[in-house]
């Protein structure tokens, strides 16, 4: 059996004889044969253990967190599971902290003054995003997106009293539960127009109108890319049942065109497009308008006066 004294175990391993020391006065690795002129020596064993050391030492575990792993009889795969969410969150933490320096130096130039102001805000920011309640929110957004997220749950707080908020939780939960009863069902059903209707309206329930962009950005990254707890079947069925609840809506109120006096209509129409896209101008929503604009052009379930006022009012 081979066996190695500190510094042959150290240059073997490319581990300090400092740190081999240090790994035996805190109890987590020490030589376990002692030979008769009393010199303690590594043995296979040994070498084997400081290996799982440094592989646990790799993926970012403490010291006193990898003793106790080798001591107890543990599942370590669970610890792996834990530990890739606690790095992932560092990466995030990096990442914003990384963007913060960034958009210092963007802003900063040799021959001005340290922009303190700007470094305190952009930090206020940092640590704004490092207190979100939701972990997969941090995985589905980029840094900017995480800032403008920070804002809006900062906002629930001040909008809403934690009874009320707490209620919105619960209905949302029942929302959801009441989707998976029914993924048998067809999404485009009176049924399933009007979940989606109920969805639609606790999402502007909770999300202010000039936040339409994040709430697109949630929906599309977060719970369509499969961040969420939520099942994606009840999310392709809940993204069908609110295509149709709106859908419905968009028929019924372009079919008051050649029927009613066109303020009417050109109000219930601001409204509806408030209540999809809310009252912001980004070019994400631009976008999105964009596209309904053109598909209501190409359905035939539209007549053609209905499209020539719309086209009137989009001048």
């Amino acid at each position: 059996m081979t066996q190695w004294y500190v510094k042959e175990l150290s240059k073997l391993t490319k581990v300090s004889v400092r740190t081999l020391h240090h790994y035996d006065r805190i109890g987590l690795l020490k030589p376990s044969i002692r030979l008769e002129n009393n010199y303690r020596v590594y043995s296979e064993a040994d070498l084997l253990k400081l290996q799982q050391i440094l592989a646990l030492k790799f993926f970012g575990f403490e010291l006193s967190r990898i003793k106790t792993l080798m001591l107890e009889e543990i599942n370590i795969f669970d610890h792996f599971r834990a530990q890739q969410q606690f790095l992932e969150q560092q990466i995030s933490s990096l990442k914003a902290a990384n963007q913060t320096l960034e958009a210092i130096l963007c802003e900063s130039h040799s021959n001005k003054s340290v922009p303190w102001k700007t470094i305190l805000k952009l930090i206020e920011d940092y640590q704004m995003t490092k207190e979100i309640k939701y972990a997969w929110v941090t995985k589905a957004l980029n840094p900017a997106e995480l800032k403008e997220y920070a804002r809006f749950e900062q906002g629930l707080e001040t909008r809403f009293t934690q009874e009320e908020s707490e209620v919105f939780h619960q209905s949302w939960l029942e929302l959801v539960k009441e989707v998976e009863a029914n993924l048998d069902k067809d999404p485009t059903s009176n049924l399933g127009i009007e979940l989606g209707r109920r969805c639609m309206d606790w999402v502007n329930t909770v999300f202010p109108k000039e936040q339409a962009d994040l709430r697109e950005t949630l929906w599309e990254k977060g719970f369509k890319g499969g961040h969420t707890d939520v099942p994606p079947q009840v999310v392709t069925w809940l993204d069908k049942a609110v295509d149709a609840y709106y859908r419905g809506r968009i028929y019924s109120t372009l079919a008051q065109v050649e029927v009613q006096p066109s303020d009417i209509v050109l109000k219930q129409w601001n409204e509806l497009l408030e209540d999809m896209y809310g009252n912001v101008q980004t070019p994400k929503i631009q976008t999105l308008k964009n596209e309904l604009y053109e598909a209501i052009q190409k359905d035939d379930k539209i007549s053609p006066a209905a499209k020539n006022w719309l086209k009137k009012h989009l001048k």
